[in-house]
């Protein structure tokens, strides 16, 4: 046995090797991107591991594993789940025979999402177990407890790490050896793999029978907890029996304010919130009067508690989130959580100390990085529709950025895939319009062949811009089914876009590279007039804007300025917003660590007053 420091994510890969996983699939999005990187990174040589082309795809995958026997883990983002969800709900009805883990990693904040939503809810609403760990070392424990779990009820199981716990850093024992397991026994045919409405009712029937079996089971889990370690004091003298009920991250918060506050209280903590461990948590509210309830996101925890009052008669106060007590967005953090508890106790919360010699961050508002690709394209279509009625529909990544000024190019964004037929319902709404998608190399083929389909068929007059940087760069350049890389390592055919655009019946597709500014602006305008023309002339045009993602090339030496010749008229500030362009009293200068030498700032000048590599 090793002891090894490592990231939450870590953990849990590592927690699930050890467990005997056996395929592993998944779509990258921060915070859970690195769980199926370490997979295939510590791979024994008998686990199977992609990035699937979605996350419906990715459960599709790990479902016909579970089904022939073998331990499998689907790994996404909270949003990735709403992605996934269709496969998940009838499958939670069709059930499985290996253990199957579905990993989706929530974002309280948001810090990296679209949305804040609660994966606890959809545990709920679809009736399966979730597990929620509380540190990274819980995590590497609590993974295993998932397979074994599914196994035994032979359902698939949600593990859902939040940020800090994906992203925060511990000591884990990782054992040398994984668990022992049985060798599959294959795939075994049977009428219950095939889905029918009659057989749907049956096992609607078993799921409803198992709920309090399992709410049963987990109260006696070794993550659901009851620590008496005392009770508090009202100001008057009389005893009033106040405890804190808690669960994920924020256990761990609830634990470092009451050493923060010198405070004794009895503590509930909820490992699997769903089913609600009952008759565990009937004896923590036994002889209460109060409960202060701190979780994220939703009031989960709290949620049940009030149902078990209201059941059970019991004359006990749940404050949290529905009550105001606690916040109803956002992270939680021990700074709230002591001034939560300290609320509650009828205490003056302490000032977190803060270290003097630490400066403030700096302010850093999300840029496209210099020398960045999707600059140049946002900055051709800009050029190429100066003058006339547009709308730019965004989609997913990084790209989203060029909604900031100076570009402001990004007018709508809703989901992965939808700035494609977000486009095609603008257009019916505004035909006079020239109604362009963004959408980038990775979300193409994620969800947005769909969405180009639909125009096709349906003869609407939009552009359709891929922005290919050959990777998938959002969440830490992932391969996608267009490089031509496995997660494996696997050399496979690179999917061609372009290919894929005409086998769908686009019949305008062009490629240029969007550093090429006279050629991009010229690529935009026939794409424009193609898909404005009238009659057989309309329907969707696409250019696919191809240039290598930043990060994943090197450098090409970087532009200089001309002092004397630069005429202070900050054309390249003030129209691509660079972050490696700086004013300098009276002339701009270029910063040589930042610049890429993508030469695009050679192209705005109007006075050649900057030259580079390009």
């Amino acid at each position: 046995m090793a002891r090894e420091y490592v990231m939450g994510n870590e953990a849990i890969a590592l927690g699930a090797i050890r467990a005997g996983v056996g395929v592993v699939s998944g779509y990258p999005g921060t915070p859970s991107s690195e769980i199926l990187e370490t997979v295939a990174k510590r791979n024994p040589g008998g686990v199977y591991v992609e990035w699937s082309v979605n996350e419906k795809a990715a459960l599709e995958v790990a479902a016909g594993a579970a089904y022939a026997g073998v331990r499998s883990m689907v790994t996404m983002k909270q949003v990735g789940l709403n992605v996934a969800s269709d496969p998940l709900m009838s499958l939670a009805y069709i059930g499985i025979k290996g253990g199957m883990v579905v990993v989706a990693a929530d974002d309280p904040g948001p810090i990296s999402s679209q949305t804040e939503q609660d994966t606890r809810q959809f545990a709920i609403f679809a009736k399966l177990p979730i597990f929620d760990p509380a540190s990274p070392e819980e995590a590497f424990e609590m993974i295993g407890d998932a397979f074994e779990y599914s196994e035994k009820y032979g359902t698939p199981v949600i593990f859902r790490p939040t940020t800090r716990v994906c992203h925060g850093y511990a000591p884990v024992d990782v054992p040398d050896e994984t668990l022992a397991s049985a060798l599959p026994e294959g795939f075994i045919k049977d009428a219950k793999w095939v889905i029918f409405p009659r057989l749907t009712y049956g096992n609607h029937l078993k799921i409803e029978a198992r709920q309090p079996v399992l709410a049963a089971d987990f109260s006696g889990y070794r993550f659901n907890t009851i620590e008496r370690v005392g009770e508090a004091e009202s100001a008057g003298g009389a005893p009033v029996r106040k405890a804190i009920a808690t669960g994920g991250i924020s256990y761990a918060y609830v634990r470092e304010a009451l050493a923060i506050l010198g405070a004794e209280c009895m503590v509930l903590r909820v490992g699997t919130p769903s089913p609600f461990p009952d008759p565990l948590a009937l004896e923590f509210l036994n002889g209460l009067d109060e409960v202060l309830v701190l979780e994220e996101l939703d009031p989960v925890i709290e949620n049940a508690l009030v149902y078990l009052c209201g059941r059970e008669h019991l004359p006990v106060t749940v404050r949290g989130k529905r009550s105001g007590d606690t916040p109803c967005a956002g992270e939680n953090s021990t700074e709230v959580a002591v001034r939560a508890i300290a609320t509650f106790l009828g205490r003056e919360a302490p000032a977190i100390p803060v270290r003097a010699d630490v400066p403030a961050l700096p302010v850093r508002p999300p840029v496209l990085c210099a020398g960045c690709p999707h600059r140049a394209s946002f900055f051709a279509v800009k050029q190429a529709m100066r003058g006339k009625k547009a709308v730019f529909s965004g989609d997913i990544g990084c790209y989203t950025l060029g909604n900031a000024m100076p570009l402001d190019m990004c007018d709508t964004c809703l989901c992965m895939g939808a700035g494609i037929t977000i486009a095609q319902g603008l257009h019916r709404a505004e035909p006079d319009a020239v109604n362009f998608a963004f959408i980038g190399d990775s979300t193409f083929f994620h969800s947005g062949i769909t969405g180009v389909v639909n125009a096709v068929y349906n003869q609407t007059d939009i552009v359709v811009v891929v922005l290919d940087n050959s990777t998938t760069a959002m969440t830490g350049h992932q391969p996608h089914p267009g490089i031509g890389r496995t997660m494996m390592g696997d050399v496979t055919e690179a999917i061609s876009i372009a290919e894929v655009l005409r086998a769908v019946g686009v019949k305008h597709v062009e490629t240029c590279d969007p550093l090429r500014l006279g050629d991009a602006m010229a690529a935009v305008k026939r794409a424009v007039e193609v898909a404005t023309g009238a009659g057989a002339a309309g329907g969707v045009s696409a250019v696919i804007f191809k240039s290598p993602c930043v990060a994943i090339v090197k450098p090409q030496g970087a532009c200089v300025v001309d002092e004397l010749a630069c005429r202070g008229c900050l054309n390249c500030i003030s129209k691509l917003g660079c972050p490696a362009i700086t004013r300098t009293g009276a002339v701009v200068a270029i910063d040589p660590a930042l610049c890429t030498g993508c030469g695009l700032c050679v192209q705005v000048c109007p006075f050649g007053a900057i030259g580079g590599a390009r």
